[in-house]
């Protein structure tokens, strides 16, 4: 027993051995060998060649001489806003000189009446009056206030360039019809044209105001 166990280690050390001799055979290491160029060659870098921009083979266009350029420099802005502010000033300056030589009556016509206007009375038999008022310069948005015997009618009426109004029932003795200016419009002053008609069509009063802001015009029917 022991003889065969024995046999049977020794069979397993010489296979042992015959594979690790066969190995040993198989592989087979090669050195490393070091390289005779380790590093890059030392070549000189040279600057890169400019471009040349004188480029003589584009064909450039031809201008034509029959071009209609404009005269004058299109602008969209209104050449008064930028002009110089001394000649505004100066403008300004020229147009007050020029005030000062016109009349009372050319100033209030210009920038509108500071004090009551009354355009007088007048007598009528009638039954009743028409009262129609309308603006009669630029239609700029003057707006007027209507009383007859300081009682208001009408508390804002919008000037239009047609006429417009009210029928008013003569009380009698004095019916005092007042227009009084609530604004200047955009232009200045409170420009309009009345006319009061009475019931057969003949027109009793026909005038026309210019009035500043909080001025009234007035006029007074007398019914007999």
């Amino acid at each position: 027993m022991r003889l065969s166990v024995l046999t049977f280690m020794l069979l397993c050390f010489s296979m042992s051995i015959h594979a690790q001799i066969d190995t040993e055979k198989k592989l087979k290491i090669v050195p490393a060998e070091e390289s005779k160029n380790d590093t890059a060659p030392n070549v000189p870098l040279l600057p890169s060649k400019p471009q040349d921009n004188n480029v003589t083979d584009l064909a450039l266009p031809e201008l034509s001489n029959n071009l209609n350029l404009p005269e004058k420099q299109f602008s969209m802005f209104p050449q008064e806003e930028f002009r110089n502010p001394g000649e505004l000033y100066v403008k300004r300056i020229s147009k007050n000189i020029e005030d000062l030589k016109l009349s009372p009556e050319e100033i209030e016509q210009r920038n509108g009446s500071t004090t009551d206007v009354y355009f007088g009375d007048f007598k009528s038999s009638a039954a009743f009056v028409n009262v129609i008022y309308r603006d009669h310069g630029y239609t700029d948005g003057d707006v007027i206030q209507v009383l007859v015997n300081d009682d208001i009618v009408h508390a804002r009426v919008y000037l239009s360039g047609a006429f417009k109004g009210f029928k008013l029932n003569l009380l009698p003795g004095f019916n005092k019809i007042d227009f009084l200016a609530l604004n200047q419009g955009e232009s200045g002053p409170n420009t309009a044209e009345f006319k009061v008609i009475d019931d057969k069509g003949m027109v009793v009063s026909h005038n026309q105001w210019n009035l500043a802001t909080g001025v009234k015009a007035t006029v007074i029917v007398v019914k007999e």
